[in-house]
């Protein structure tokens, strides 16, 4: 039983190893910290101007924020996907 647990958890720290020498963990990683940033931007920015300049206001600015982090999110991945496509 001792074996086979030991063997479980080889398998899996080999599995890591592979993720992240696959960059997939970086991927992963930099996708993470994008949305994070981009979720702190939009609270801290639309809380700030409906405190700031009132309610009508800060909608327009949470869909201003909304559309430039789509066009972020669509640069960010159209990046991604030229990277892989130049390492093939």
């Amino acid at each position: 039983m001792c074996n086979e647990r030991k063997l479980g958890v080889m398998a899996g720290k080999d599995s890591q190893q592979a993720d992240v020498a696959s960059g997939r963990y970086k991927r992963a990683t930099e996708g993470q910290l994008v949305l994070g940033g981009f979720a702190i931007l939009l609270v801290v920015g639309g809380g700030l101007t409906t405190v700031l300049m009132g309610s009508s206001v800060a909608a327009f600015a949470v869909a201003v924020i909304l559309l430039a982090g789509g066009l972020l999110l669509l640069l960010y991945m159209g990046l991604g996907y030229m990277e892989r496509w130049l390492k093939r």
